[in-house]
């Protein structure tokens, strides 16, 4: 209450704020407290409007040179009633716990989701992104312990293994192949490059030898000469695929070498239709992998005489143009060794001799009928019991299709499979090997690695 004195009068003017709450207890004295309430704030709202734009006109009218205590009067902040400070609180005490708690586990939640959702994106992705060797035909374990790639191996590891690479067991044009044994017993073949200079070794090279190690890594194939590493080094110059072994020699020295053990009719079949599932295999990859090289020499035997075909040359004729279709030139080519390969188990023959010239040549008079097809066999099959005419016959057709002059004309490798199949009754199970080293083999390279 302020006493003002203008002059002999005396004069009582009441502030707002007491007028408001005299207001209020005259109110709640009437009993109707529920509608002062709605009163009482909207009083407020108006006083405290009504406040501000007196101070807004104040502060535009005033002079600028105002005292300082009179503009900090103008410009004090207003305070607003107990009443509505505890109504806001009373309001924000009335959300009940259970919703915040349901709001926070809510967020979490969805927290948790996202996060999920993230590392399944990234792990896909990154699983796209990685090299799966030995997509088929392996152990769990072994599977995963190589899904990241085929293993890098050390020069020492590999050339005490073979023996300082003394042991060679065969040649191609681009590579030697080594036949090495690891510390457990395990047998293994190493193919070296000749090259033997990093000068003579160009990005080209090195780009193709990466390609040819990803691509023998997909094929995984139990007729399949599956590749187990690489190696790799600049002092000395070194790059190297390491290939499980084959231990009873190739399908050559059996049909062409005297001392070598030869190879009955049953047998013969047998390695024949090892190869033929082999191919099919490498053909229905995506992208189909075309071997460079099929002959008697890229076969070779394991202990119960099934059938292995390898594909250790380095280099491969990859400038044919990749956006073709269906068929490649090297998909014509290799179904053309096949009928050659025929000719050769079936006629214990080889593809060229000085005596005999070509053997295509040789064996036109017998597949044009002009002499009798029994003949065509090996004399050395002839000599032990009788080769059913009706293998032969089957078998001569698949090869009339195969060397057919026209490439065009020629079927594929998975219709060549599909004939082998209806001629040769044997199914993949006979096939493969029955005591197949791999598994010891995988399991050996992989902790030479890991050391």
């Amino acid at each position: 209450m302020i006493f003002l004195v203008k002059g002999k009068k005396l004069s009582i003017e009441i502030p707002n704020e007491l007028q408001e709450r005299i207001m209020i207890s005259e109110v709640l004295t009437d009993g109707r407290q529920e509608s002062c309430r709605k009163c009482l704030t909207k009083t407020i709202e108006s006083n405290t409007l009504r406040q501000l734009l007196q101070a807004r006109e104040l502060q535009e009218s005033a002079p600028s040179s105002k005292a300082p205590d009179q503009f900090h009067e103008s410009q004090a902040p207003m305070s607003l009633p107990p009443s509505y400070s505890q109504a806001e609180t009373n309001e924000s005490s009335s959300v009940p716990h259970w919703a915040i708690y349901a709001v926070c586990i809510s967020g979490v939640l969805g927290l948790v989701v996202i996060a999920s959702v993230v590392y399944l994106l990234v792990s896909r992705r990154k699983k796209d992104n990685t090299v799966n060797p030995w997509a088929t035909g392996l152990s769990g374990q072994l599977r995963k312990a190589f899904v990241t790639g085929v293993p890098s191996l050390g020069r020492a590891e590999l050339e005490a293994a073979c023996e300082n690479f003394s042991n060679v067991i065969g040649t191609v044009s681009d590579s030697a192949l080594y036949k090495g044994t690891l510390s457990s017993g395990v047998e293994i073949a190493v193919a070296s490059s000749p090259v033997k200079s990093a000068k003579e070794w160009s990005d080209r090279s090195e780009e193709q030898f990466r390609n040819k190690i990803s691509e023998l890594s997909k094929v995984n194939h139990k007729n399949f000469m599956n590749l187990l590493g690489y190696c790799t080094c600049d002092a000395p110059f070194t790059r190297m695929m390491v290939f499980e072994y084959a231990p009873c020699g190739s399908l050559f020295e059996h049909l062409h070498v005297r001392e070598a053990e030869h190879l009955d009719w049953p047998t013969r079949l047998r390695i024949i239709m090892g190869v033929t599932y082999c191919l099919e295999h490498m053909n229905q990859l995506d992208p189909p992998v075309t071997p460079r090289t099929l002959n008697s020499s890229s076969i070779y035997l394991t202990e119960d005489y099934a059938a292995k075909f390898s594909d250790t040359e380095f280099w491969k004729d990859d400038d044919a143009d990749a956006s073709a279709p269906t068929r490649s030139a090297g998909q014509d080519s290799i179904v053309y060794k096949f009928g050659i390969l025929l000719l050769e188990v079936i006629s214990g023959r080889l593809p060229f001799s000085e005596d005999h010239g070509l053997l295509v040549l040789w064996a036109s008079s017998y597949l044009d009928g002009k002499r009798p097809i029994g003949s065509m066999a090996d004399p050395v099959l002839r000599a032990s019991s009788p080769v059913p005419e009706e293998d032969l016959a089957a078998l001569c057709d698949v090869v009339r299709l195969c060397i057919n002059r026209e490439a065009a004309k020629r079927p594929s490798m998975g219709e060549v499979a599909g004939l082998m199949k209806g001629a040769v009754r044997l199914s993949p199970e006979q096939t493969t090997p029955r005591n197949n080293p791999l598994w010891w083999a995988e399991l050996e390279i992989m902790s030479t690695a890991s050391t």
